[in-house]
């Protein structure tokens, strides 16, 4: 705690009031959050692109590569965090005028992306195996070890660009990343293409050809943010690879401090949508392929409170560099404002569109009758509190993160998602009797509780003023204000 920030409430409300200020803060954060938006959507149609091109050599190769992509997932939640923790610790840099420190955070960062990427890539080699070991197919575990074979290697630079990208949003520039995801869209279209089918003189490499042009891609990707680092204002002046090999093993362990609990959370909201899944695939094959849809749809909409999140963590972050709590609240809420606004409007448009929604999925002569179709509608409609709810639990961590405070929210998780989350789902979906509906009730109550107490966590955080010590300041993370 900052003892100069230790001010009554009414001060900080004084200091924080005004619709000027709220205004400026909401349009900052929207600049902020487009570009980084957008750059979700690109990575999202790139694993579409991917899927679609597949899909040509068949149903059992589809299967294979989706296969292949959750392995993948998975192994690259488990490091997201500590890419992500980038992001406030070069913001808390920035906003304290230390370029230096910036820097520093940026290349802590990319060392943890290669330490833990390292034996992560190395496992997903032998994905064959380990999907073997969970009991699925022989056929599927096959493809999807081919698939994996060349897709492993797209695991580092992933988080490097990722790294490197908010980077770039914690000194307000995060439009290069777009223009580069941008480009790698269409050319990963081409290469993908033309590595699984042989064209423009390249080998015929079928799934492997898939994996091996997103890690080209990929690879691309991240040469060209260091290019771009080096040679355009106002990256230029952190030489982010200056003394890149110089120890720095305190605020190494200051990120994993922060990134560690990020990777669990997003794990475990991972591990109960993927168990819902399951319990999906349980009730039956129209059950999963509707929740699949009615997900699918949900996870294109988190794209913008995704980047909403991300805005919030940086202007958190900001504030809290040049020591301004009443700043780190106002930009807080005010995220947490435009993700609800955002999210209660689509999902608006979403119950209203319902009946078509299924349609890009399955095609437009899909009767009306079909029972994937119909469900999947059900399903939207069900799910109108986790839409909301999704996007404001993702803000809020984004706040939170800004603040340093990524401990408590996992342990919130674990509450939320597998001590309500889970026995709800599945007494609902079974006991209960209500099915794919309960179990969709289920996760909307996991993530109703989820972002209820993420948003009460930043309100007792931030009322009195709580920031957090900067890096430069002390090599551990600030205890928590224990009234708080």
């Amino acid at each position: 705690m900052v003892p100069a920030m230790n001010q009554p409430d009414h001060r900080i409300a004084a200091a924080s009031g005004g619709w000027d200020l709220w205004r400026a803060e909401m349009l900052g954060t929207i600049k902020l959050a487009l570009p980084i938006a957008l750059t979700q959507l690109g990575q999202v149609a790139m694993m579409t692109t991917d899927l679609m091109l597949v899909g040509r050599l068949g149903d059992a190769a589809v299967a294979g590569a989706a296969l292949g992509q959750t392995a993948m997932f998975a192994a690259f939640v488990l490091g997201l965090g500590f890419a992500s923790a980038v992001a406030p610790l070069a913001a808390q840099a920035y906003g304290a005028q230390d370029p230096r420190l910036v820097r520093r955070a940026l290349r802590v960062g990319l060392w943890a992306t290669v330490i833990f990427g390292l034996p992560l890539t190395l496992a997903q080699l032998w994905g064959e195996e380990i999907l073997l070991a969970f009991g699925q197919s022989p056929e599927g575990s096959a493809l999807a070890g081919r698939y994996l074979d060349g897709l492993a290697w797209s695991l580092i630079p992933g988080w490097c660009f990722l790294a490197l990208r908010n980077f770039m949003g914690a000194v307000n520039r995060p439009e290069p990343a777009l223009w580069i995801m941008l480009a790698a869209v269409p050319i990963n279209a081409v290469l993908a293409y033309a590595l699984i089918h042989g064209a423009f003189g390249l080998p015929r490499l079928d799934l492997l050809g898939a994996g091996l042009a997103t890690t080209i891609v990929n690879c691309l990707m991240c040469v060209a943010t260091v290019a771009v680092c080096y040679a355009c204002r106002p990256f230029k002046k952190y030489r982010i690879l200056g003394r890149f090999w110089r120890p720095d093993w305190k605020l190494f362990g200051r990120l994993l401090v922060l990134g560690a609990p990020i990777s669990g959370s997003f794990s475990l909201e991972y591990g109960l949508f993927a168990v819902a899944a399951l319990l999906m695939g349980w009730i039956g094959t129209a059950a999963l392929a509707a929740h699949q849809i009615a997900l699918q749809s949900a996870a294109i909409l988190f794209m913008v409170p995704f980047g909403i999140s991300m805005a919030a963590t940086v202007r958190v972050g900001h504030a809290v560099g040049r020591r301004d709590a009443a700043g780190a609240r106002r930009a807080g809420f005010a995220a947490t404002t435009l993700g609800i606004v955002f999210m209660a409007t689509m999902t608006l448009i979403m119950i209203a569109t319902r009946d078509l929604i299924p349609l890009v999925f399955l095609g437009i002569d899909t009767p009306a009758d079909n029972p994937t179709r119909v469900l999947a509608a059900t399903l939207i409609m069900v799910g109108a509190t986790f839409f909301i709810a999704d996007g404001v639990q993702t803000v809020a961590n984004g706040a939170l993160r800004g603040l340093n405070d990524t401990s408590l929210p996992m342990l919130f998780a674990v509450f939320s998602f597998w001590i309500v989350g889970f026995p709800a789902a599945y007494g609902l979906g079974f006991p209960a009797g209500l099915g794919p509906y309960g179990v969709w009730i289920g996760l909307s109550i996991s993530l109703a509780v989820y972002s209820v107490l993420l948003i009460w966590r930043f309100h007792v955080l931030t009322r009195r003023g709580y920031l957090p010590a900067l890096a430069q300041a002390s090599p551990a993370l600030a205890p928590l204000d224990r009234a708080a």
